[in-house]
């Protein structure tokens, strides 16, 4: 760990965090939430709110593809994706799906504001974000596909989604 810099689990937790929540909306695959618990950590995310029927740690399923991001990434559960909804824009963030709408905005040229809290929310495998949450939040990205298929897993899609915010914010800087 010394020779990588990386940090140790005390030092995750007391350091400073980006401004952006991960809401995984009734997210089937366990190795899904603990891939998406692994980029939480990887990019010193504040959180993640897991909903509905996403399953909840300590699990092994979810442990195998965390290794560990569930004991630094601060986490909790909710039972109402809309319910989280209302609580983060409440506390100041702007609540972002990760969905193809007929109005979703093109992730390249999305700015997020640097000064801003975010909210990302990551819907299920088949059905993607419910409809009743999509009519509660700010707006929708979507990621630009080329190929044969127009959707990608959800932990790849909040890899790459992350990545983005995370450079982004880094160029802002």
């Amino acid at each position: 760990m010394e020779e990588m810099g990386r940090k140790t689990p005390e030092m995750f937790r007391t350091s400073d965090k980006l401004p952006l929540v991960l809401v995984l909306d009734n997210v089937r695959s366990m190795m899904n939430t603990g891939s998406v618990f692994r980029t939480a950590d990887a990019f010193l995310i504040k959180g993640i709110v897991l909903c509905g029927i996403t399953a909840i740690p300590p699990h092994r399923e979810i442990q195998k593809t965390a290794l560990g991001a569930t004991e630094t990434v601060a986490w909790k559960y909710m039972e109402s994706t809309v319910g989280v909804v209302e609580e983060l824009k409440k506390a100041g963030f702007t609540v972002v799906a990760l969905e193809q709408t007929t109005t979703s905005r093109d992730l390249r040229t999305h700015r997020p504001g640097r000064n801003s809290k975010y909210a990302l929310i990551f819907g299920n495998e088949v059905r993607g974000v419910a409809q009743e949450v999509l009519e509660r939040c700010d707006y929708c990205l979507e990621i630009p596909q080329f190929g044969t298929k127009h959707s990608m897993n959800i932990s790849v899609t909040a890899g790459v989604v992350v990545w983005d915010f995370f450079c982004k914010w880094q160029d802002a800087s």
